[in-house]
């Protein structure tokens, strides 16, 4: 829903991840991190009556259209929330290991195999300096793995997120410290593939009905 922007349910108990994520940080990362990008984003719209009924993607692919004086603070924040309102989506305690069906054929395709395509991701959240993501996004109708940095999300370069992972210091510090390998490999054992092959459905619809 567009303004005012509400925190979502994460959508299971803060410690169901464990032992890869912990209870404290998911708590944390989602009750506060989370929650102050969705108050900052309403805070910078609040002021700005014609363009608060876009959804939140539609911001960050119409940044240029806002009033410049916001522009930091929708991109900052609204990258921050849309980021994390998928991000939640993407992870779930006891799922499925491994892709499946279309997804997992599409990867194998562009990457040579499932092992090859997370390492492909892992590398792009390890060489991100800094705060940032590693995606897994859809362009053109191919995969392909990306990084961006601070909240920026794919879809600001027209591109369309199918999967990605937070590797800003907050989404993992109170348990593996300055041990971004590990929580990236910890990571991969949470990733909800179901969802993912949702948001993969998705956006090969969105991306079929873009060429039509």
């Amino acid at each position: 829903m567009p303004y005012p922007f509400k925190l979502p349910d994460l959508g299971y108990p803060f410690n169901s991840l464990e032992p890869h994520i912990d209870a404290q940080t998911m708590e944390i990362h989602h009750g506060k991190h989370h929650a102050a990008y969705v108050n900052n984003l309403n805070a910078a719209l609040e002021k700005h009556a014609a363009f608060q009924g876009r959804e939140v993607d539609e911001l960050l692919r119409t940044l240029s259209s806002l009033p410049q004086e916001i522009q930091t603070a929708v991109r900052n924040n609204g990258g921050g929330h849309y980021n994390h309102t998928l991000f939640w989506q993407w992870m779930t305690p006891g799922g499925s290991r491994e892709p499946s069906g279309a997804l997992a054929q599409a990867i194998t395709a562009e990457f040579g195999s499932v092992d090859k395509f997370k390492e492909t991701m892992t590398q792009a959240g390890m060489t991100r300096f800094g705060s940032g993501w590693a995606w897994l996004t859809l362009d053109g109708g191919r995969l392909k793995v990306l990084s961006t940095a601070n909240q920026d999300n794919p879809v600001m370069d027209g591109l369309l997120p199918v999967l990605g992972v937070d590797v800003w210091e907050h989404a993992y510090y109170l348990k593996y410290q300055n041990r971004r390998a590990d929580y990236l490999k910890a990571w991969w054992n949470v990733v909800n593939w179901s969802k993912v092959a949702d948001t993969y459905e998705k956006a090969r619809q969105h991306a079929g009905a873009k060429t039509r």
